[in-house]
């Protein structure tokens, strides 16, 4: 089971680029919306998906948003895909991968309403934190003459690390079920 970094890569992807704190505000919303979204549907209505492939799903999402981040899209199709579009989807699968962590501790109905907004205001809370320790660096980091050269490197490695997380989440599926 992934916990968390698998969340987070993405969202360092999605703020890679982002300079002004109003669009990081939009973006990080549109991605809480989703997934808090698949969060509570998931939870309230039973509904149960495979953890592994929804995991892989989420790891190629970091690959969709480094691949974008190296512009690749608008070399290889001529189109920049709607990244707040994108933002939001992907976070409704990453909120089905938060539902099937809940789904795991088999939490009674009496309280259950109660134990997944806490989950749910956690997670938020978690990312928020990371999230401003993230952008305190890359406003270090952005600062530098080196970030230019850098950022190309940086994403290959989130794309990377969105493969290694994909196929391990596939691994687990081919191998465990």
């Amino acid at each position: 089971m992934v916990t968390g970094y698998d969340h987070l890569l993405f969202l360092f992807g999605v703020i890679f680029f982002l300079y002004r704190i109003r669009d990081v505000g939009l973006y990080v919303t549109l991605f809480a919306i989703g997934h808090s979204s698949t969060l509570l549907y998931g939870v309230l209505s039973g509904t149960h998906v495979n953890p592994y492939i929804v995991d892989a799903i989420i790891g190629l999402s970091v690959v969709y948003k480094a691949l974008d981040n190296l512009g690749a899209f608008k070399t290889v199709f001529g189109v920049q895909p709607d990244n707040r579009a994108a933002v939001f989807i992907f976070g409704l699968f990453h909120g089905f991968g938060l539902a099937t962590k809940l789904q795991d501790f088999s939490l009674g109905s009496d309280g259950l309403v109660p134990n997944m907004l806490a989950f749910n205001v956690g997670v938020e809370i978690g990312q928020l934190l990371a999230l401003t320790g993230i952008l305190i660096a890359m406003g270090f980091w952005r600062r530098t003459s080196a970030f230019g050269r850098q950022a190309f490197a940086a994403n290959v490695v989130l794309m990377s690390a969105g493969f290694l997380l994909t196929g391990y989440q596939l691994a687990g599926f081919y191998l465990n079920d």
